[in-house]
């Protein structure tokens, strides 16, 4: 399967379950920047790292009107537990069909210590408030990762 290239394109459209127990479809934050990053699996290292980090980066995000989505094939409680012990101050989307990680182009077949699984290759898509795909990241290495998304929104709003 070649490379899926969302960029300038529609964002696809979802609905899942999150943990704060509401269902939240993504073009409901139409009008909002939104980051939606897709990860692998709660209480991970690499995955607790990339959410702190956007913890972190949450209120620099927010002054520039947007909001962060994490969404990983995790059920609902776990994400509640994550999102507790770290207090995470976003959503945690839970997307156990892979609907959502289809759509984006992330469920893929990964190898890891010489097996092969499928599972979600850790991405990273912007959403401008039209609702269109402006930037994306792929097979993200979650060091430095959260700068480099907080600087590029920075450019682009120009402040």
């Amino acid at each position: 399967m070649g490379q899926m290239d969302l960029t300038e394109k529609q964002a696809p459209d979802f609905t899942l379950q999150a943990n704060n127990d509401a269902e939240v479809t993504l073009s409901d934050f139409q009008g909002k920047t939104v980051v939606l990053y897709f990860y692998p699996k709660d209480m991970t290292p690499g995955c607790t790292t990339q959410a702190c980090d956007f913890r972190d980066a949450l209120p620099d995000l927010q002054a520039e009107d947007v909001v962060v989505l994490g969404v990983s094939p995790d059920p609902v409680d776990k994400h509640e537990k994550f999102a507790e012990k770290h207090e995470l101050p976003f959503l945690l989307l839970s997307d156990p069909d892979q609907d959502a990680a289809n759509k984006y182009g992330v469920w893929q077949l990964k190898k890891n210590f010489g097996k092969e699984s499928r599972g979600i290759v850790r991405s990273t898509f912007v959403i401008d408030s039209d609702g269109t795909v402006i930037k994306e990241w792929r097979n993200v290495r979650v060091n430095g990762h959260v700068d480099e998304v907080r600087a590029y929104l920075t450019e682009k709003s120009g402040t």
